[in-house]
């Protein structure tokens, strides 16, 4: 998927917080569209040397150069041009639009832009029209685009409303093949956290069936994101999560996450699973961690399930895994050494998988349902089940090294299809 698509093939991208610049790195780096079309949906510093100036360094990814060539390269932003809106980034065009924050009103025909990434955080029910007073995804469709893909999980604010056929979610190494170019046209490619969960999971699932898999749950360890303050403030009027108003600098803040229901939609096995995830921010900018438990019915016939056997799962796993998007580890990882990890959905930190065996115990009597004469008819209506309580790490990128470039492959792969 390295090969460019083709020069004349425009990208757009709606929205440069962090995943939107992150994704202009990427396809920079890739030359896989001929330009690329921003729209940043207002004015922003002075000029658009500022906006340069914003795209040129990160403070967690350092200089757009050293990402492209390491710390001997120059710079590569050139041809700055106020009047056009435009300027180069190592030879690729890049069109600034600064006018329209709806997508309908965004006019991506008028720029021949086909595809675009919404990676504004804003627009995430598919099912709101292109007429919407806020806006929408659609938007983007009635303003010329043919697909666009949208970097969170989709959110549909009317619970009775079924998910539009022309719209799915997708990660890719494990629904990817599901997206049909005939049928569908706004992509979700999820979070960073379900794509690295279901990383996780699907091994799992196809090495013990969902059967098996008693119950699960996760936490992630997460970096902080735009949702935190700074410094402690007011909350605003209506909010009912008081710890978004605190500072994220010095503080650990519980909060949710939407992982659980996101998986469901691209691995359906999920279904039969009880599963609940948790999340906790954490004062670092990025790199994060995912802390799986589940636990598995115990089968006679089987072989033991152990630390042994459930990194045997995955490291088979990540060997079928020809883009690397699992990767298997027996070194001790801490967050910063996976930042900007290429492609790796998920890192799997074998050496504190841990397994522990006992017996569950199940009074019959006490479960609903079950015939009365049945009962009386055991010698015992307690019955012993043995199960294995695994706990599993995985490490993932939040921004650039994991979630962007998988965003990125699903990107590539949608304009192949054009």
């Amino acid at each position: 998927m390295a090969a460019p698509i083709g020069s004349k093939l425009k990208l757009g991208i709606n929205g440069l917080g962090r995943i939107g610049k992150l994704t202009l790195w990427h396809h920079v780096a890739r030359k896989s569209f001929g330009e690329i079309v921003v729209n940043l949906g207002r004015k922003v510093g002075t000029s658009l040397a500022d906006v340069a100036h914003y795209i040129e360094r990160d403070s967690t990814y350092g200089w757009l150069h050293g990402y492209l060539y390491g710390h001997q390269a120059r710079t590569v932003l050139t041809d700055i041009d106020e009047a056009k809106g435009s300027l180069r980034i190592d030879g690729v065009p890049v069109r600034f639009l600064r006018e329209k924050r709806n997508p309908a009103e965004i006019g991506w025909a008028e720029h021949g832009v086909r595809l675009v990434v919404d990676a504004s955080g804003q627009f995430l029910d598919p099912t709101a029209g292109p007429d919407a007073p806020k806006g929408s995804a659609r938007g983007h469709l009635a303003a010329g685009a043919e697909k666009v893909v949208v970097s969170a999980p989709f959110k549909v604010k009317d619970k009775a409303r079924p998910m539009p056929a022309d719209a799915i979610t997708t990660i890719m190494g494990v629904n990817g093949n599901d997206y049909n170019p005939r049928a569908h046209r706004i992509v979700s490619a999820a979070s960073c956290t379900t794509t690295c969960l279901a990383h996780m999971m699907r091994p799992l699932i196809n090495a013990f069936g969902a059967k098996r898999i008693l119950s699960a749950s996760m936490a992630t360890v997460h970096a902080a994101t735009s949702s935190q303050e700074v410094l402690d403030r007011l909350p605003e009027a209506g909010k009912t999560d008081l710890r978004k108003s605190r500072s994220i600098m010095n503080n650990i803040i519980l909060t949710s996450t939407g992982a659980a229901n996101a998986l469901r939609l691209v691995i359906p096995e999920m279904k039969e699973i009880p599963f609940i995830a948790e999340s906790v921010r954490i004062p670092t900018s990025a790199g994060s961690l995912i802390i799986l438990v589940i636990n598995l019915q115990e089968e006679p016939a089987g072989g033991r399930i152990d630390r042994k056997a459930i990194n045997a799962i995955y490291r088979r796993a990540a060997a079928d895994s020809p883009e690397g998007y699992l990767i298997y580890t027996d070194e001790q990882n801490v967050s910063a050494d996976i930042i900007g990890i290429p492609r790796a959905a998920a890192i799997i930190e074998g050496h504190e998988t841990h397994t522990r065996t006992a017996e569950a115990c199940i009074d019959l009597a006490k479960v609903p349902g079950l015939d009365a004469g049945l009962l009386a008819s055991m010698k015992t209506q307690v019955i012993r089940i043995p199960v294995t309580q695994a706990v599993i790490y995985g490490w993932y990128d939040n921004e650039n090294g994991s979630y962007v470039h998988m965003l990125g492959d699903r990107t590539v792969t949608i304009a192949e299809t054009l």
